[in-house]
Parts: C-alpha cells; structure tokens; sequence
C-alpha cells in the first residue's frame, strides 16, 4: 500500500479519436502516470508490459473490439482496476449487460462534462485505494484462517494429545520459517519435563543450541510475550517465547528461533502465533467445543427457516380469480432465504399487476433487499392512482438506490400493469431479461415475441429514467416473466426430449437452459400450461439450483 500511495497511480485511456485521446491525456497527465491507446489491442499490450492500473477509460464505440469486450478481458487479470466507460445514448444495451457483469464501475456520456469526469476518476481512484487496502487485509486474513486451518487439521488427525502438540509445534515452525521450535506445557507455573520441537532439516546446531531459559522466565513471570534479537557467529538471530493463556492461566510457552533473516517478527505475526499457540491449549475441549458448535448450527438452521418462512410469507400465497385471465407464479429459493420475488396485485380499479424480480447475491443479504423491494412496490401499487410503470420504477430506485448503491448491490425488475376492459399492457424493464410472448396455438417455426424495452437495473445510478412499453393482448396470449436462475439453469439434452425421464443421464451433455431452450420448453408442454409442471423438468435436470428461480405468468383467455 505504501506504494501506491508514494507514487503515481497508473491510469490508462483508450479511444480511437486522437482529439478524445490527447484531451484525456491533458486532463489527467498530472495527477497520474497516463497510459494512452488508440484501440483495444494495443491497450492489451500495454498491459501485458505495464501491468495493473487503476484506471481504466474506455470509449465503447471502437474498431475490431468494443469498450465493454475490452473491459471484459481485463476483469480476471486486474480485478481491482476500476473500469470506466465512455458510451453515446444509443449504447443502453451494452451498457446493461456491462454492468450486469461487473466490468464497469461507472460510466459517462459523450459529450463528458471534464469537470464531472474528473470527480469520476477521483472517486474511482478512492474506491482503488479502498479495494486495495482490502486485499491487504483480507490476504492477512486468509493467512490467518490458512494457519489456524492447518492447526485445527493436525488436531483432528492426532491419535492422542502428544502427537497433537508435535503437529502443532510443526505447522508454526514451518509456516513461520523458524530455524527451530519448541513447546513446553506448564503446570502450577513451571514448565513441565515435556518437549515437543521442530527443526528446519537443512539447520545445523553444531555451532550451538537455541537456549531461550532466560526469555521462558521473564515470561513465567510476566505472562507477556519477550522477544530479543542478535548475532550468532556473525548471523542475525531472533528468539520469541509466547505464552500460552487460557481465562488467564499460563498453560504452556512457546519458543521460537530464527536465524540469517535481517527481519524480525512483527506484531501481526506475534500475535498470530499467540493465536496459533492458543488452540493447542483448547485441544482438550475440543469434543465440548464441537457440540456447542452443532448446537449453534441447529439454531442457525432453525432461525434460517424461520425466516424463509417469512420470506415465503411475504409471497403471494394465493392469486386472484380474475376475469378473463389466468395467473400463474412459483418462486424457490436457492438457499433457505433468496432475493427473487413475484408480485400480484389486484388495483380496486380492476387494474392488474405484475412483477417479476431479482436481487443480486443469494442468502440473507439479497433476502433482506427483496423484502425491501416488495414493501416500497406495494405502497406504490396502492396508491388511489398509481403511476405508470417507469415512475414506479423511479420511485422503488428513488428509495432504495442508496442502500443498494452502498451495500454493492442492484436490483433486476420487471413490473407490468395490464388492464383488462382494454387488453392494455403496459410494462417497464429494470436490466432484467426479456419477458416471452405468444399466442396459442403456436407452430414448431413459431418464435414468441421478446418485450425488448428495458433499461439498467434498480440501484446502479441515482435517477432511475426509462421509457414505458406498450401493447394490446389478444385472447389466447400468455405473458411469461422469469428470473435469470430459470433462463441460467444448468440442464442435460434430454430435457427437450419428449420421453425424457427426468433422472439427468449421464450419456447426455450439460449447458445452460438460456431462454431458447426455455421457449423450446414451452412449446412441449402440455395443455393448459402449468408452471410447475415446467419447472419440475427443469429441477429435474439442474443437479444443483445455483440460482434462485422465479416464473410468472399471464394467459389471456
């Protein structure tokens, strides 16, 4: 961190307008070291000899490879670099599924406002700084968990309590690169007669033997770890006694010896062995430790089903007789909590809404936000007069766009408001995917026809602007909304087949459902459709639910 912070972060422009090129070039060259590529591969090139920036700005519009194919590449090389792109107007598309994907962290409109870009770029090179400073942290504590892993497994495949420590004291001498180890119980606040050690194989005690009485001591009497550092036969040497305490009874020390390195422990590493050192006193508890730890997972599992029945509950659990239409919807978590949602709700001015809508992330978090979701939406529906689609999509963002936008997270919707007297649907698409639409009979050639008005997700951008989608149903159309853990379903071949069993033949190959093979679904399904019969031979295939899955739908009659 410390470099990053000294020198000049890197930040590289790409686009394929000298005039755009040079001008971000002179908006940023001093603040940072500017990098500048005329188009997608040469700034590949640069990166394979430059290595990581923490900017990037990318113009979308370019030969040969567009800003967001770019960007894309770079994501699994540099995944902290902060992406930016440069889009017109007409590029919502690329732009949503950008986003969607995680290779853009903002973008901006030709012509860019320089004072807004640069306030861009400076939150960007906050957040860098951010995301760095947390992979520091979070490489800190992997090591961590990786030691104390590795300690807990030598105290699972230990036949008895000695062969335990000797493990114990073997893992913290080769994780911590000592030339020697040792550990001494102590009883009654002197150290028993027991030894468990370690030694480096290639170090050779000839010349004389660690010797840290005098260190053991002070710590018996202190309780606090000594460390002293010196020469042996002209080698820097370190020595270490940590002391082992357990509801503040010195259990055992600790001692460790480092020679020919220049640096000595720090306190993150004193500390971590102090942790380390710990578990080997709690070794005896371990079986006590375990059943509290089973105790606390079957509470855990009992609170998780507490709240998916409250999620479940949050759901339609029954959906209105509606003249004219039929209504269908389902909704199965991934985990015990999810972040898909559907709703139904019946205006007093006969009115009927839709809605269809994902949460990004899975568990509790993406739980939580859909409860959110659904409580603003109904507050909105149940206005004397709701607004239209779009505005309620305004209104839902207006209110939650700073949670979400401060949680890292975004919210894929689509709500449609159809009118029964008039066959009227009016509907708007928040980056979620297309809903289907088709009219009964259909033929094998037939396509169904995709609602393609949609703009990007809840939550990515501040204000919420899109247009609403219009259009008359005709009777015997259905109206299918779904989630991405339908459309995403991992499924064999033989699901298309007519005689398909459901077991998930080994002898038939996997991919992704995508919504074709959804459609191909579809037309196989028997009359009248039910969803749950179609998700049936999709569970059926999908060995594991990765996602949650959510399937709606509205057939005219």
């Amino acid at each position: 961190m410390t470099e990053v912070e000294i020198c000049k972060l890197k930040l590289m422009v790409v686009d394929d307008e000298p005039d755009n090129l040079d001008l971000l070039y002179r908006t940023f060259r001093r603040d940072f070291e500017v990098y500048q590529a005329n188009h997608a591969r040469a700034a590949l090139e640069i990166l394979d000899k430059e290595g990581e920036m923490a900017v990037i700005i990318s113009d979308q519009r370019m030969p040969e490879m567009n800003g967001t194919e770019f960007l894309s590449r770079t994501v699994e090389r540099f995944p902290d670099t902060i992406r930016i792109l440069l889009t017109g107007f007409t590029d919502v598309e690329d732009l949503v599924d950008a986003i969607n994907s995680g290779q853009v962290f903002k973008y901006i409109t030709k012509p860019w406002n320089p004072q807004r870009l640069k306030a861009l770029v400076e939150q960007a090179t906050d957040t860098y700084r951010l995301v760095k400073k947390r992979t520091q942290e979070l490489r800190r504590a992997l090591r961590r968990e990786s030691l104390f892993n590795a300690v807990t497994t030598a105290i699972r495949e230990s036949l008895d309590y000695d062969s335990m420590l000797q493990k114990i004291v073997a893992t913290i001498g080769e994780t911590f690169e000592a030339t020697c180890c040792f550990l001494r119980p102590v009883e009654g606040d002197c150290l028993t007669s027991d030894l468990f050690s370690y030694q480096d194989p290639q170090y050779n005690p000839s010349n004389g033997v660690f010797d840290p009485s005098e260190l053991i001591e002070k710590v018996l009497a202190t309780h606090e770890y000594q460390l002293t550092q010196g020469t042996d036969n002209g080698n820097p040497c370190h020595q270490l006694v940590v002391p082992l305490s357990y509801q503040q009874h010195l259990l055992a020390v600790l001692a460790l010896y480092q020679r020919g390195s220049i640096h000595s422990w720090q306190d993150e590493d004193i500390q971590l062995i102090a942790g380390v050192a710990e578990q080997a006193a709690l070794a005896l508890s371990q079986a006590k430790l375990y059943q509290r730890l089973q105790e606390k997972q079957q509470q855990i599992r009992a609170e998780l089903e507490v709240a998916r029945q409250i999620q479940n509950n949050l759901l339609r659990q029954s959906l209105p007789d509606i003249k004219g239409v039929k209504v269908q919807a389902c909704c199965y978590a991934a985990r015990e909590v999810g972040g898909d949602f559907f709703e139904v709700f019946v205006h007093p001015k006969g009115d009927l809404w839709l809605a269809v809508g994902d949460v990004s992330g899975k568990g509790v978090p993406a739980a939580l936000f859909m409860a959110s979701a659904i409580s603003v939406l109904r507050r909105e529906l149940s206005q004397e007069t709701p607004a239209e689609p779009n505005v309620v999509m305004q209104n839902l963002n207006h209110a939650m766009s700073d949670d979400l936008i401060g949680n890292n997270c975004f919210i894929t919707l689509v709500l449609a408001c159809y009118t029964p007297s008039t066959r009227e649907l009016v509907y708007a698409n928040a980056g979620h995917i297309y809903p289907l639409l088709w009219s009964s009979p259909t033929s094998a050639t037939e396509q169904p026809h995709y609602l393609k008005v949609r703009s990007v997700p809840l939550g990515i951008l501040p204000k919420w602007q899109a247009q609403s989608g219009r259009l008359v149903l005709n009777p015997q159309d259905t109206l299918l909304l779904a989630s991405d853990g339908i459309t995403e379903a991992m499924v064999s071949s033989n699901v298309f087949s007519s005689d398909n069993t459901g077991n998930g033949s080994q002898g038939f190959s996997r991919s992704m459902l995508n919504q074709d093979g959804l459609w191909q679904l579809l037309q196989q399904e028997p009359k009248p459709l039910s969803l749950a019969h179609l998700l049936t031979r999709i569970q059926a295939n999908n060995q594991v639910q990765e996602d949650d899955q959510t399937i709606l739908s509205l057939e005219v009659l």
